[in-house]
């Protein structure tokens, strides 16, 4: 519990104040990675403090590549000193790799943060693809529409979103039947 509370204390500390709708959106997918916590067993806690941390870089003091994925996972790891399963799960967060590979980084990536398979996967980026930028719950297919819609046509972040939308679509689908059989 401690962690979790650090993890939520640290992202109000970057987010609070530089970007509140992005601490807003990230309280939000913490209390939905709570909701599913069970499903992942003992990396319960990861994935909820993942889910707190998971757009720390966008923080704009934390910004190096462009890529919020990675800078906020470098940041945890190197300054923060968070459990290297947590980094992970913010480096790869919502397909973060076809954005990479797009921003060429992808073996940055890769290297630095072994990808994290199997349900903790899914279930950061079903916790973020559920949840609006108001941090209120929404389909994912709702949630995929908002984030083209701002980025707009021909943005990186756009492309990304639109070439990783079926696998976050299955990684919804993934936990929404997991759930169903609690």
């Amino acid at each position: 519990m401690a962690e979790i509370e650090r993890a939520r204390d640290l992202t109000r500390l970057v987010l609070a104040e530089s970007i509140p709708r992005r601490w807003v959106h990230s309280q939000g997918v913490g209390r939905k990675a709570e909701s599913v916590a069970h499903l992942v067993g003992d990396d319960a806690s990861a994935l909820v403090c993942a889910a707190w941390l998971h757009d720390v870089g966008y923080a704009p003091d934390l910004v190096v590549t462009g890529m919020h994925q990675l800078d906020g996972a470098r940041y945890l790891r190197d300054v923060a000193g968070m459990d290297d399963l947590i980094c992970r799960l913010v480096a790869h967060h919502s397909c973060a790799f076809i954005e990479g590979r797009k921003r060429g980084l992808s073996e940055e990536l890769a290297r630095e943060f072994p990808p994290v398979e199997g349900v903790a996967s899914h279930a950061i980026t079903y916790a973020d693809m559920t949840t609006t930028p108001d941090g209120e719950p929404v389909e994912v297919e709702r949630r995929l529409a908002e984030i083209l819609s701002r980025y707009g046509d021909g943005h990186l972040v756009a492309e990304s979103i639109r070439e990783a939308s079926p696998l976050i679509i299955n990684s919804v689908r993934v936990i929404d039947a997991a759930l169903a059989q609690y």
